[in-house]
């Protein structure tokens, strides 16, 4: 041992080393259970308030736990085999018909609809393309999802050809920013929605095949270039 080292250096690198494996490996686990305790707890509070009068729903004057939650799982099965059968399917229709005649309410119930599906139903004609952006400033990208051409009065008072683009946050891309971009500084990419979509809820983490190699591409072109 030299005279300078101490005895405990060992024990701390191992503990350190252990600490931070058990994190990495408990984070996940920790973190999806908190969100689905917290979808689960703020569900069941909200219906089991409506469902407190029913009295084989309640003990001892307060309702059941979970009773609110098993609900709207019920509720949203029901309506998916409601939705499958050829009479309920016209009868969905003729609401969404109504939804879209009323002024205020064609525009939320549209952009919902719309977002809904690009998320849960795997349709691709919300999202065009996974993109890359130059956001918030120049030589930083951003993740994005193009969506169309941005509105031609935009186009017009800007004097440029402008895009549409849906910037997801993470690890939440449910929510995000609108923003319009010049068309020539939109970089399209091969990745498909769902790879997109992994990249930005895993943090940057979970890359999409082959994805692996690109800091490598870059280094052997620099390095070719100055050669």
């Amino acid at each position: 041992m030299m005279p300078n080292e101490r005895p405990s250096t060992g024990w701390r690198h191992w503990a350190k080393a252990n600490f931070l494996t058990g994190l990495v490996a408990l984070a996940p686990v920790v973190i999806t259970g908190y969100v689905l305790w917290y979808v689960f707890a703020t569900v069941d509070a909200w219906l089991s308030a409506a469902l407190v009068g029913i009295p084989w729903l309640t003990w001892r004057g307060k309702p059941l736990p979970g009773v609110g939650f098993v609900t709207v799982l019920l509720i949203i099965l029901l309506t998916g085999v409601v939705a499958r059968n050829v009479a309920g399917f016209q009868f969905l229709r003729f609401w969404d018909r109504q939804l879209n005649r009323i002024p205020m309410v064609r525009g939320i119930y549209r952009a919902v609809k719309q977002i809904s599906q690009a998320f849960f139903g795997g349709t691709r004609g919300v999202f065009q393309a996974v993109v890359l952006v130059p956001f918030p400033m120049r030589g930083i990208y951003a993740v994005g999802f193009l969506t169309a051409d941005a509105p031609r009065e935009v186009c017009d008072k800007t004097g440029q050809d402008l895009v549409s683009v849906f910037l997801p946050t993470s690890p939440n891309p449910t929510s995000g920013y609108l923003i319009m971009v010049p068309r020539s500084e939109v970089t399209r990419t091969e990745m498909t929605v769902e790879e997109a979509m992994k990249l930005v809820i895993s943090g940057g983490t979970v890359v999409p095949p082959g994805a692996e190699s690109g800091v490598d591409r870059v280094t052997e072109r620099a390095r070719s270039n100055a050669g």
